[in-house]
């Protein structure tokens, strides 16, 4: 990367990169890119030129305001620098968000309730027939005995727990197959949309994945529920409140941008700056 980054540098080094008057350097702007991590190293070059004209125009304006801060030293013993201070009380000073309110945060609940529910539960088990997807004769050879045991369960659903203990490749063949309580997200894709393609009690046709083929039978499934809002109350709270800083200090930014003098680096809109 730090080629790549030392090309970038090259290449850019024809733009003056400045924010009223003052130049940034880019052995400054090379160094930043290291914290801009991006598909090329213009995009990351580009991120951190952006980056270092908002932070220079952020000191620039708590200078001109007076603006004194102590740095704060935090619950871990890290001690802010004199830069961060005073971009920090630069924004409590002159960013001000009101707390989101009951009805606002109730509106947000309301109108995101599908972000709210606890998870669906699946109890299922399966048979798991290890296929190498590498090797095309060992791989047919296990589509083909998964065929054959879901033929013959078939014939005789009741089987389940034998056909694992017996023919399984998973370790949960020594508890007839059971995977326990699932919920979205702890298997694989594949699995998953078989799982929920199952009713109740049906058995699915082999399912491939990258472990091989897997016979599945879904025991029951239990439904999400919308949790109450006085549980996330708080949590929809910090989160409106944080999200409406985060508005008013891109805006600021915006603000200090359209009036300031800047060569080399264009800043975004307030909708696409993003202020960590």
């Amino acid at each position: 990367m730090g080629c790549s980054f030392k090309n970038a540098m090259a290449h850019g080094s024809r733009t003056v990169v400045s924010v009223n008057g003052i130049i940034i350097e880019h052995e400054a702007i090379a160094r930043e890119a290291q914290n801009h991590p991006a598909r090329t190293p213009t995009a990351a070059w580009t991120a951190a030129t952006r980056a270092l004209a908002v932070r220079e125009l952020l000191l620039q304006e708590a200078r001109s305001r007076g603006i004194k801060a102590a740095p704060l030293t935090d619950a871990e013993g890290r001690r802010e620098i004199e830069e961060e201070a005073l971009i920090r009380r630069l924004i409590e000073t002159c960013v001000k968000t009101p707390s989101p309110d009951e009805d606002a945060c109730r509106r947000y609940y309301e109108q995101n309730s599908k972000r709210f529910r606890s998870p669906d539960i699946f109890e299922c088990s399966h048979i798991l027939i290890a296929a190498p997807r590498d090797q095309a004769v060992a791989f047919q050879a296990a589509r083909e005995r998964a065929e054959a045991i879901c033929a013959r369960l078939c014939d005789d659903p009741t089987a389940f727990g034998q056909m694992a203990a017996a023919h399984s490749d998973c370790p949960s063949r020594t508890t007839s197959g059971s995977l326990g309580q699932l919920t979205p997200g702890m298997t694989t894709p594949e699995f998953e949309r078989a799982i929920l393609a199952l009713k109740v009690g049906e058995i699915s046709p082999p399912v491939e994945t990258r472990y091989g083929f897997h016979i599945i039978h879904l025991a029951r499934r239990i439904a999400g529920e919308l949790l109450p809002f006085s549980a996330l109350r708080a949590r929809i709270e910090s989160y409106l409140a944080e999200r409406s800083r985060r508005v008013a200090i891109a805006q600021f930014i915006a603000l200090l941008a359209a009036r300031a003098e800047l060569a080399g680096v264009e800043l975004p809109s307030p909708s696409m700056l993003r202020v960590h």
